[in-house]
């Protein structure tokens, strides 16, 4: 089978903004979310910066038990699925109708394993952990939870790929749904933010240490740019065939038309130039779209002195001169990780519903490679008909992803 799979509801809970509405007003005008947290300072942090996420407030929203089951970067993917339900117009009656599936990005769950080791190591008695704790510590928590909550009977997995799994989640239920094996999954990525879930990043010297004036710490493609700033969140996609969409009349977002991967087999952290462009090759042929036809393109672009450049010169191996339009969401947003590759995608569908192009903002000075690209500097102004969105992450794993406007 070789069905159309299209784009019926997203929602996002980010540092730009707790809802689409917000994201997108503040991608219109460039604003970051990015602050100095004293508390990282304070635990031995080298650099304090960071994305800031203010937690949902769930009482009123789901029973204590279902509460206390969640983490953090839990709580953000379940405000971030109720918005895009909502916008989906899929009710609790659809869900006990349908067989809907769940495929999630998500790499850690730090603070939940940390605070249950606490426990232990201070009180001897694993029985004072609680019961709940080991449905917050898995890697698969979101999908267990979020499919409990929802009462799903689809697919159920969590996709673990660093910060490529959010876009790997997204080109999975693609596939599933292409291939007629499901007819709606719920997709996304989410990320934990607390102070626990940094730190060995941190360890690496990754991170910015361009503390004094943090909302200009994240800076893409820039030549002055001295690493990534963390951040987190959640994103969901609701994905459809375009025959159940069609069925309902639900109202479509965009439409999914290429998933490329790849992995480097090289340098666990160290990036290279040949994985992404096999990545964005393969998406490409998968969509059957030139480069010049794609409109715009959302980097993975993170901030780090070698990402960046490989990016750049792998984006320049494919797309040559066409000038299309490149910027780095993460230079308002920060890395946001495993949530990266969903919450991009949501900003590249706000931007094509509202024709514009968002910022790199930061972007002063180009070094030799992203002087080759046509990396927007400011808000353009622009019909965004294909768009195109990297990820990828440590162990060399990529992914990049196509959608199109809507057309019958």
């Amino acid at each position: 089978m070789n069905n159309r799979v299209v784009i019926t509801g997203m929602g996002i809970y980010s540092c730009i903004g707790k809802n689409p509405d917000e994201v997108r007003n503040s991608l219109y005008v460039g604003r970051s979310g990015i602050i100095l947290d004293p508390v990282r300072k304070e635990m031995g942090y080298r650099s304090g910066l960071t994305g800031f996420v203010e937690r949902p407030v769930l009482k009123g929203l789901l029973d204590r038990r279902a509460r206390i089951m969640l983490p953090e970067q839990g709580e953000y993917a379940y405000m971030a699925t109720l918005q895009a339900l909502e916008q989906a117009a899929i009710d609790e009656d659809f869900i006990n109708k349908r067989e809907i599936g769940i495929i999630y990005g998500n790499d850690s769950s730090a603070k939940p394993v940390i605070d249950a080791t606490d426990i232990m190591r201070e009180k001897k008695d694993n029985m004072l952990i609680g019961s709940a704790a080991v449905f917050q510590t898995l890697n698969s928590t979101i999908t267990m939870n979020l499919s409990t909550i929802f009462k799903l009977r689809g697919i159920n997995f969590t996709v673990s790929a660093a910060c490529a799994s959010g876009s790997h989640a997204i080109g999975l239920g693609y596939h599933f749904i292409k291939t007629g094996l499901q007819d709606c999954i719920i997709t996304g990525g989410a990320q934990e933010i607390n102070c626990y879930s940094m730190a060995t990043f941190d360890a690496l010297s990754a991170f910015s240490v361009h503390e004094s004036d943090p909302q200009k710490a994240s800076r893409p493609f820039d030549r002055s740019r001295d690493g990534l700033v963390p951040s987190g969140g959640g994103a969901t996609v609701i994905l459809e065939s375009l025959e159940s969409a069609t069925q309902r009349g639900a109202t479509i977002l965009g439409e999914v038309i290429g998933y490329g991967f790849s992995s480097n087999g090289d340098h666990i952290s160290n990036p290279t130039v040949t994985g992404p462009v096999r990545s964005l090759l393969m998406a490409m042929k998968d969509a059957g779209v030139k480069p010049g036809e794609v409109d715009y393109v959302n980097a993975h672009a993170t901030s780090t002195p070698a990402g960046d450049a490989s990016e750049a010169r792998a984006l320049f191996t494919v797309f040559g001169d066409t000038a299309v339009p490149v910027s780095s969401t993460k230079s308002m947003t920060g890395h946001e990780c495993w949530m990266a590759g969903a919450s991009e995608i949501v900003y590249s569908l706000l931007m094509m519903h509202n024709g514009f192009v968002a910022p790199n903002i930061n972007f002063e000075n180009p070094d030799e490679d992203s002087a080759k690209l046509n990396i927007a500097k400011t808000t353009i102004e622009k019909d965004i008909n294909v768009f195109l969105s990297n990820s990828f992450g440590f162990g060399g794993t990529n992914s990049s992803l196509i959608v199109r406007k809507w057309s019958k």
